[in-house]
Order: structure tokens, then C-alpha cells, then sequence
């Protein structure tokens, strides 16, 4: 599933084709997606200008006048593709329609924004725009990882005698928002802490090491594009390259890429998901 850095990459990417273009035309179809759509949905979109493209955690945020938002998330495989972007930024005349293309927002600026989904697990919801933190989707939601709320202060408080592994809690979503498995691999490695270890039972100390980890992964990933993994494109239909420069994630028996540890990456699984990490660096 896209995490924070891939749905970011997609904003910034959608920005300069939608923000301050209409919505002339839309096309919704199918019903549903992961959910069921909003009724009328294309009838609601038409018209609309778009006034500017947010994100909160893993969903992409399109302020419309009228005082609506559209919600998006990605799910594991939907895509939100650009052609014929007259800005000339993207260089792709519209395709052919496809199979899985279930919304298609033609804008009054030439650009048409083509949300692809084949497994359906994508979502999209319309609410009004003072209402959108409140929205059941984002409500419970922990601060964003690169705002002023996800600060040390915060961070240790919030780890604070909780027993669960220190990847569980990094990975809650109500304890910050949008970190996910690839991420939280990456930043506990750069911290040397292992996956297993009690979040409760992590100094203070180094628990504040890890905000400015986080921040600092994640702000290369957003750089790099991404990381392209399976069905995971950029706006412009291009691949994400952060995965390049992964030091543990899918990378279990390579050898450990701390100077001077001369072990290899170890693979186990927590939750239900691959957990990667170094057992002679992370502790």
C-alpha cells in the first residue's frame, strides 16, 4: 500500500494540472470502490473549481468552491494518472480508456486526472470542508510526521509504558499518522533499535532520536519520488526510486550497511507484515 512519501508525491504531482481548473466534465463508472461512492458523484464534481490539493496521513485532499472536499486514498493499487497536461509537464496525450479506470475528472484546462484502481481497495468520499478533520476517516488520526505536533515531547509521552514492539507503535496511526512498514523499517535501523523492543521500555532519549530520523527518511523518500513497489506510480505514470537506497527493507540477507557491522539483514514477520532489520546493530 502507498504510505505517506508515495501519496505525497502524488499531491505534489497533481497540484499544477488541478489547482485553479475546473472540473468540466467528470465520469464515475462504477458505484463503489473499497466503499460506496457519494451519490451522484459525477454530478456533484462537474462545475466544481479546485481550489487547492492537501493531504492528511494517506489521503489526498481536493478543496472544491462550493465548501466541499473530495477525500482520495489510494488503497494498494490505485493510481491518479495525468494526460494531456497543457502546462507540458507530463508530455502523455490521453490514453485509451482501460478497464479498471472507475473516475475520470476531465478539467477545463485541457489536463484529464484518471483515478485507476484494478483491485478496488481505493476510496473516495466528498464532506464539507470545515468537517474534513472530523470526517471518520481522519478524525482519530495522530499528528502528521513532518508537522510541529509530531515533536519529542509528544513522542515520549505517547510511548510511555506501552508494551507493544516499538515497530507496532510507530506503525498506529493514531500515535502519528501515515508512517508505514517501509518506513518505520528504514527509521529504526538509522536509530539501532530493534523491531521487538517494548516501546515503554525505550529511554527518553532514545525515543527522541527518532523524530528527527523519521522526518529525515521521509523527506528523502518524498525527494526521491517514492518507493515503487509492485503497482505504486508517480502522477506522471514514472517509478519512485527511494527504494534504491533502502539499508534494510526488502533486503534480508544482504549484509548490514553500518560501517563495520559484518552481519546480515534478518527478516521476521510482526503483525502479519515482514519486518526487517539488522540483529547486531538494532537493540
Amino acid at each position: 500500500m502507498p504510505e505517506m512519501p508515495e501519496v505525497e508525491t502524488v499531491r505534489r504531482g497533481l497540484t499544477p494540472a488541478m489547482e485553479g481548473a475546473v472540473i468540466a466534465r467528470a465520469e464515475v463508472n462504477r458505484p463503489d470502490l473499497r466503499w460506496p461512492l457519494p451519490q451522484n458523484l459525477a454530478g456533484r464534481l462537474t462545475g466544481r473549481r479546485v481550489l487547492r490539493l492537501g493531504r492528511r496521513s494517506k489521503y489526498i485532499l481536493v478543496a472544491l468552491d462550493g465548501d466541499e472536499t473530495l477525500i482520495i486514498h489510494l488503497g494498494m493499487s490505485g493510481r491518479m494518472l495525468i494526460s494531456g497536461d497543457p502546462l507540458g509537464q507530463f508530455h502523455h496525450d490521453h490514453p485509451a480508456a482501460q478497464k479498471h479506470d472507475h473516475v475520470v475528472l476531465h478539467m477545463d484546462n485541457g489536463a484529464r486526472i484518471t483515478f485507476n484502481d484494478a483491485r478496488r481497495f481505493g476510496a473516495m468520499d466528498l464532506c464539507p470542508s470545515l468537517d474534513t478533520e472530523a470526517h471518520w476517516l481522519i478524525r482519530s488520526l495522530g499528528p502528521e510526521p513532518l508537522g510541529n505536533g509530531f515533536n519529542e515531547t509528544y513522542l515520549i509521552a505517547r510511548l510511555k509504558g506501552r508494551m507493544t514492539p516499538i515497530k507496532a507503535a510507530l506503525l498506529d496511526q493514531k500515535i502519528v499518522a501515515g508512517l508505514g512498514n517501509i518506513y518505520v523499517c528504514e527509521v529504526l535501523h538509522r536509530a539501532g533499535i530493534s523491531p521487538r523492543r517494548q516501546a515503554g521500555r525505550i529511554a527518553a532519549r532514545r525515543v527522541a532520536t527518532l523524530v528527527p530520523l523519521v522526518r529525515d527518511v521521509l523527506s528523502e523518500a518524498i525527494e526521491a519520488g517514492g518507493s515503487s513497489l509492485r503497482d505504486y506510480r508517480q502522477a506522471d505514470g514514472e517509478l519512485g526510486y527511494f527504494q534504491h537506497t533502502f539499508r534494510v527493507y526488502d533486503r534480508e540477507g544482504a549484509p548490514c550497511p553500518t560501517p563495520g557491522c559484518d552481519s546480515r539483514i534478518r527478516r521476521i514477520v510482526q503483525s502479519g507484515r515482514s519486518t526487517f532489520y539488522c540483529p547486531n546493530c538494532q537493540r
